[in-house]
């Protein structure tokens, strides 16, 4: 008889643990599925512990259905930070925008919007160069290799090197490239942004 006493007691203490266990689980689940899956970063951002998972915090603009800064995880592209931003509008010109390239910390995403169609009639040819500035950090191939005393390779080179080593942060960061010296980074200072 005082053997049965304790096992029952074992069986209770067995049994509220486990509760215990399963009441955890659903709140930790119940907290994840009740915040918010798409929302801006607020204007400040709180410092990461040094426990927590890294995150990237990008401004995405243009023509997304929610534009402001996110945060993203780790190794994000930006196509991440476009879904983030509520996805494009009908508007976007998502051929001006490279979806693979890789995120990297305080970069801003543009997502251009579609030019209205050319009105038919005599007038001035459109021009032909770009119409702003070639952002390195989402341009295709074609699109640096139209850039000033850049050709095919040096474009190339220019993408390597963005798979390489991320987004670029600042248009100094060409200086690292073969082929472009200090007088060709003055000419691109005018024409690209990072």
């Amino acid at each position: 008889m005082h053997q049965l006493f304790p096992l029952a007691r074992r069986r209770v203490l067995v049994a509220a643990l486990a509760l215990l266990v399963v009441l955890l689980l659903a709140t930790r689940h119940l907290a994840r599925a009740g915040a918010p899956s798409e929302r801006p970063v607020a204007a400040q951002v709180e410092p990461l512990s040094a426990n927590s998972v890294p995150k990237l915090v990008v401004h995405v603009v243009g023509a997304v259905r929610r534009p402001g800064l996110y945060r993203l995880p780790d190794r994000s592209r930006i196509a991440d930070a476009v879904t983030r931003a509520g996805g494009t509008t009908r508007r976007a010109d998502l051929s001006a925008v490279n979806l693979a390239a890789p995120v990297s910390d305080g970069i801003q995403v543009v997502v251009p919007a579609r030019a209205p169609p050319a009105k038919g009639g005599g007038g001035d040819p459109a021009p032909s160069g770009p119409q702003g500035p070639v952002h390195l950090n989402t341009a295709t191939l074609e699109e640096l290799d139209a850039l000033p005393g850049v050709g095919p390779v040096t474009a190339q080179k220019i993408l390597d090197y963005r798979q390489q080593h991320g987004a670029f942060a600042s248009i100094d960061e060409l200086d690292a490239i073969p082929g472009i010296g200090p007088a060709r980074l003055e000419q691109l200072r005018e024409v690209a942004a990072p």
